[in-house]
């Protein structure tokens, strides 16, 4: 797992905290910090599983290159007469 995923999984939480507690207590200003917290956190996930699948996708490719047999021509030595 990306760190982002897990930095922005942190920050969508800590956000959502402050958002409610500033509903709870009146505080607009908390409010808006934390629904701000909260939009970076879902904007760092989403980056965390792009890296995420585009790691994947490398590691699958780089997968089927190395099983991949070699082509024939250099496998089989043809004689043309």
């Amino acid at each position: 797992m990306d760190k982002d995923r897990v930095k922005g999984t942190i920050d969508d939480s800590t956000g959502r905290i402050k958002r409610q507690v500033g509903e709870w207590t009146g505080d607009r200003e908390a409010q808006i910090e934390g629904a701000t917290q909260q939009v970076k956190g879902k904007a760092e996930k989403v980056l965390g599983k792009i890296k995420d699948a585009a790691r994947d996708a490398k590691e699958k490719t780089e997968q089927r290159v190395d099983k991949t047999p070699a082509s024939k021509d250099q496998n089989t030595a043809v004689s043309h007469h």
